[in-house]
């Protein structure tokens, strides 16, 4: 290719998505901090409560579902540059108010009460935000750059994963978490301000948003949606694929940190990490991975289909967290080789992380380009429903189970359920069409 068409379709010199890029960078280095932190902080005060972590997160989940649609009608009808800095500022906002709230209040009762109100509220913004940014970008850059935008924001996150994780366990593990919650709040207005300087070409709605015209909105998008049937496809698969994903993300690992870890006599490099800092480990091998396979996605066409891909990508996912589990069971319940699982699982988490960039980037790049413009943000709230719905039921439910059965009852359960799905995935026909 010559330089003069690298130029051309180089997606980093369009400026608004320059600021878009920018924007997330600061917003969501500022969202790892803070998701790292609150989930060891509130298994800390609450003395391993793992029934009370799922609890926290599936209220979260709950929260943003139930403002997810509300934000896919405003995006088609609002600025969404406009919807975006709002959000941030409001997020900001809310971080530094509750901190503020916790110096003033230093129980442990009342600290868990503003980190459960901090998070049901900063995630019924997020559900307004993400429909709105993730249709940005078919309104501010060429179709065809569509695939290399997408690979280069997981390259971001990639990045985000590798520093901004090793930063969070030592932010966590060397600062008040007043101070670290005050930099996440600052993160969130940083981006905000970065936003407001996008431009294009934004035509409001004639039509005065009213209650009974977004339920209409809403109806219009759910009827649109039902003639892709391979979409539905992938959403009902991928819905039940985040409910066996979460509870090993968000339960399993600190779980297994606080306890397993935490507990055992010695572990690898013990005297160079804190428990929470193998936890930044796992992320910066997901990172690295991830990074590595949008780089290969950054410089390739897009291809015309890829729904047969992403299911045998799936499956092979599936495939390994059988094999964490199974090196949990040999190595950890039932022996003494935590050093062996450690090693096991960094290298899951490297192989995760380059199936999720094989997956996520052509599957939200065939959804920009086969669904209409007008319609994106409306479709996005209703997959993103579709592919989180089940998560809070899952984080309540992992959460009794680890209490009551134990770290191999749920990894047993969540791989295995994967596994079935994916390979069903694999067989239906519709997806094909993707």
């Amino acid at each position: 290719m010559s330089n003069e068409t690298q130029k051309m379709d180089n997606v980093f010199l369009n400026r608004n998505f320059r600021l878009v890029f920018w924007g997330a960078l600061v917003s969501e280095l500022g969202a790892t901090l803070y998701s790292f932190a609150v989930s060891f902080y509130i298994l800390e005060i609450s003395g391993n409560n793992a029934f009370l972590q799922g609890l926290y997160l599936a209220l979260c989940g709950v929260a943003m579902l139930v403002f997810t649609p509300v934000g896919g009608v405003l995006g088609d009808r609002m600025s969404k540059a406009k919807i975006m800095y709002v959000c941030d500022y409001l997020k900001g906002g809310l971080i530094l108010l509750a901190t503020v709230m916790m110096l003033l209040f230093p129980s442990v009762n009342a600290q868990l009460m503003i980190l459960f109100a901090l998070g049901i509220l900063g995630n019924m913004i997020s559900g307004v935000f993400n429909p709105a940014a993730g249709s940005l970008f078919p309104q501010i850059i060429k179709e065809d750059q569509l695939q290399q935008a997408n690979a280069y924001f997981s390259m971001k996150s990639a990045l985000e994963s590798i520093l901004g994780i090793i930063l969070a366990g030592i932010l966590y593990a060397s600062l008040p978490i007043h101070t670290l919650f005050f930099l996440v709040g600052a993160c969130f207005i940083a981006s905000g301000i970065s936003e407001m300087l996008i431009r294009y070409a934004f035509h409001p709605s004639a039509e005065r948003l009213t209650l009974k015209l977004a339920f209409r909105d809403m109806g219009e998008g759910i009827t649109y949606l039902r003639t892709k049937k391979a979409i539905l496809a992938m959403l009902a698969a991928v819905l039940l694929i985040n409910f066996f994903i979460a509870p090993v993300m968000g339960n399993f690992m600190p779980f297994f940190i606080k306890t397993n870890l935490t507990e055992a006599p010695s572990y690898f490099l013990d005297q160079v990490l804190t428990p929470e800092m193998w936890s930044s480990v796992m992320e910066v091998c997901f990172g690295i991975s991830s990074l590595l396979g949008a780089a290969i996605l950054s410089s390739r066409a897009q291809e015309e289909k890829c729904g047969r891909k992403i299911a045998r990508l799936l499956c092979a996912m599936a495939a390994v967290f059988i094999c964490i589990t199974v090196c949990y069971v040999i190595f950890v319940d039932h022996g003494a080789r935590i050093n062996a699982f450690l090693i096991a699982l960094s290298m899951g988490f490297l192989a995760i992380g380059f199936l999720t960039t094989g997956i996520n980037i052509p599957a939200s790049t065939v959804i920009m380009r086969i669904v209409d413009k007008d319609k994106l943000s409306k479709v996005n709230s209703l997959t993103s429903i579709g592919s989180q719905g089940m998560i809070p039921i899952a984080s309540v439910l992992a959460g009794g189970i680890l209490n009551a059965f134990g770290s191999t009852a749920l990894l047993v359960f969540c791989s295995l359920g994967f596994m079935a799905t994916a390979v069903t995935l694999l067989f239906n026909r519709q997806i094909s069409e993707l």
